[in-house]
């Protein structure tokens, strides 16, 4: 059947722009000409990062060519109408211009944590209404000279938390997240905090990590040291520690990726109970999900699908955990024999926790398209063509 899948298609697209075969393309990524036809006909999903690169570097494109490309008509989603101002805000400050108002430092600390706990909770829609003006007051302060040192842990905080993760939950461009990271790592460097850098560490390395650079995401991950003596410097120790295992088993290496996801594992032991330090929401039930998206990295689908039995999603700290848990355990289901109906289901959960995370995701998308092309006629189907229209798959 036709591709509706952004990623297969864009593929495609780009391989017969360059006027390359299947072969010279499925030889240059280090995969099968029968694996790259399925993939450009949606018959299989493109879903893992080393494999993105790997195709990116074929096509000699940058990975955002791929997975930016295809994504549902902007606008679709409430939380859309937000996008103009914030991307106003961040091009007001990178001038020097914020025009925002001086406020306390009190009172900006607590819009901060307002916005997080929305974003934290996939009220995307509320954290696009907030966050223009909150980026433009809180650098008005900073240049304003009000208490520096505590706005600068708020605008490191607020752009990778905030900003950043909001900005890649609707699908915005890798550009303007990217700004949001950077605006955290300068803020971060003013001060002599390891958190801080830890977190701007974190925002940085999954900028990198999105645009493929595998090595340089290593190497932010290796300068942040925050240590363990404080729950905030716990968590983001604990944080940096899983984003170091998916940076590992992207690069291929599974001695590191193995090693980093049993730090994590004893760092998350150690934590209080209900920690949530920093909104990273650290805890043994998020490491569990990384765990699958690790063995989902690795194309290990049915070790996924096995640590998704034993992760018991109440107990996730966030909205935002329990959608992540439900779309890495829909995204290893679907890969599994007789499993697609089950796949259906688990997706259908995640839409419901965060519509934005199904639908604008390009692993999602590409997922989706993979279970479209299996699809029949039965409540299954149409469950998935309903979620396949609402992401723009279908027309």
């Amino acid at each position: 059947m036709p591709s509706h899948d952004g990623i297969g298609r864009t593929v495609r697209q780009i391989r017969h722009a360059k006027r390359k075969s299947l072969a010279v393309i499925a030889g240059r990524a280090g995969i099968s000409v029968s694996y790259l036809s399925r993939i450009e006909s949606g018959e299989r999903a493109l879903d893992r990062r080393s494999l993105i690169i790997a195709l990116a570097n074929a096509l000699e494109v940058a990975p955002s060519e791929l997975t930016g490309a295809g994504l549902s008509t902007p606008g679709l989603l409430d939380e859309d109408a937000a996008l103009p101002a914030v991307r106003r805000a961040l091009l007001a400050v990178s001038m020097g211009a914020p025009q925002g108002q001086v406020q306390p430092a009190t009172l900006l600390e607590a819009r901060v944590g307002a916005l997080l706990d929305d974003q934290r909770d996939c009220r995307f829609t509320a954290v696009g209404e907030a966050l223009p003006d909150l980026i433009r007051d809180l650098h008005t302060a900073l240049d304003a000279g009000r208490a520096v040192d505590h706005v600068l842990r708020l605008v490191a905080l607020l752009h990778v938390q905030g900003t950043q993760a909001w900005l890649g939950d609707i699908g915005a461009s890798m550009d303007l997240a990217w700004q949001a990271s950077q605006l955290a790592r300068q803020a971060a460097e003013r001060l002599d905090d390891p958190v801080t850098a830890a977190v701007a560490a974190f925002g940085s390395a999954h900028g990198l990590l999105a645009a493929g650079a595998v090595d340089l995401a290593q190497h932010q991950l290796s300068t942040a040291h925050p240590g363990t003596g404080t729950p905030a410097a716990l968590a983001a120790t604990g944080m940096l520690t899983l984003t170091s295992s998916l940076v590992a088993a992207t690069a291929g290496d599974r001695a590191e990726q193995g090693a980093a996801l049993a730090e994590a594992a004893s760092l998350a032991a150690a934590a209080p109970d209900g920690l949530d330090a920093l909104w990273f929401g650290f805890s043994p039930g998020n490491v569990g999900v990384w765990r699958m998206s690790v063995a989902n990295e690795l194309g290990e689908h049915a070790e996924a699908a096995r640590i998704g039995a034993t992760v018991n999603a109440d107990m996730l700290p966030s909205s935002t955990r329990r959608a992540a848990f439900y779309r890495e355990l829909g995204r290893a289901l679907a890969r599994l024999p007789k499993r697609h109906e089950q796949a259906v289901q688990v997706l259908r959960i995640a839409e419901d926790l965060a519509p934005a995370r199904m639908h604008r995701h390009p692993f999602m998308r590409s997922v989706l398209a993979e279970l479209l092309a299996k699809a029949r006629r039965d409540a299954a189907g149409r469950e998935l063509r309903g979620m396949a229209y609402r992401a723009g798959l279908l027309g």
